[in-house]
């Protein structure tokens, strides 16, 4: 197992980034390696992160501006290569489609309960460095 895992979590309002930090924890699930967590509160910070690499999964605040995450997630989904997971945050459950619109990987909406946070990112990172720390192929 790889010793950390990097999550990005992008939002304009650090509240959101900072509920996202606490609500998954330093370790989202038991058998995974402890996270770091890269925050962004910009769209070209987000894409200065992933250009550098070392992003295992990505949360990104829908309800973001100017930039909402779903286009962000969107545009990434197009543009990186072996693009991260993505989590989206959505302001209610009925903008679930809007999330398959944006190619987001999950989504949980708002206000962020902890343990659908946790479990999701948990199934995401799973799928990205399961396998002994070794990228696992995503279907």
């Amino acid at each position: 197992m790889q010793a950390t895992a990097t999550v990005l979590v992008y939002s304009d309002d650090a509240n959101i980034r900072e509920q996202v930090r606490l609500a998954a924890g330093r370790r989202p699930a038991a058998d995974l390696p402890p996270v770091e967590y890269v925050e962004c509160a910009t769209l070209p910070a987000v894409l200065t992160e992933l250009e550098r690499g070392g992003i295992d999964a990505m949360v990104l605040d829908g309800e973001a501006a100017p930039a909402g995450g779903m286009g962000v997630c969107r545009q990434v989904k197009d543009e990186i290569f072996h693009c991260p997971p993505v989590l989206v945050l959505i302001g209610r459950p009925q903008d679930a489609w809007l999330a398959t619109w944006s190619r987001a990987d999950a989504a949980v909406s708002h206000p962020i309960d902890p343990v659908a946070l946790s479990d999701t990112l948990a199934v995401l990172l799973r799928r990205r460095i399961g396998n002994n720390g070794k990228e696992l192929a995503t279907t």
